[in-house]
């Protein structure tokens, strides 16, 4: 049975699979060195951290950055892809969002990659009319 959950403390295990994640979602780098207490910041720097569990396994994740006022991003939004097409990114999006709102967050914005708009935009997501992702990578 599929469970959705928000992550607070994850366990080492968790963070194993939320790395692997990162990397088959194509983010980090196969030479990216494993960094646990980096993705226990990931998790405890975010507004919310929402992961998709079968059987321990971790098919999904996603989560929202935030100031917690007023703004805020969905960021790492990716299922494994035996899981896509059966609604668990629609579901930890919609999980997200519905945290976003009750914490009283009105804007939520995001990049929508790979083509990804169409999915992003069934649940109201615009392009931004006169707005262009940038992005700096500082070395």
């Amino acid at each position: 049975m599929l469970n959705f959950t928000f992550l607070v403390d994850p366990s080492s295990d968790q963070i194993r699979q939320i790395t692997d994640l990162y990397r088959s979602a194509g983010w980090w780098g196969k030479n990216m060195p494993d960094d646990p207490s980096m993705v226990k910041q990931i998790i405890k720097g975010s507004h919310c951290f929402m992961a998709a569990i079968e059987d321990e396994v971790i098919v999904g994740m996603g989560r929202a950055i935030s100031d917690r006022v007023s703004d805020s991003y969905i960021q790492d939004l990716t299922v494994i892809n035996s899981y896509r097409g059966k609604g668990v990114g629609a579901e930890i999006l919609q999980r997200i969002m519905a945290c976003l709102e009750k914490d009283g967050i009105k804007w939520i914005g995001l990049i929508a990659e790979g083509n990804s708009d169409d999915f992003y935009s069934h649940f109201g997501f615009k392009i931004m009319p006169d707005s262009m992702p940038m992005l700096k990578i500082l070395k």
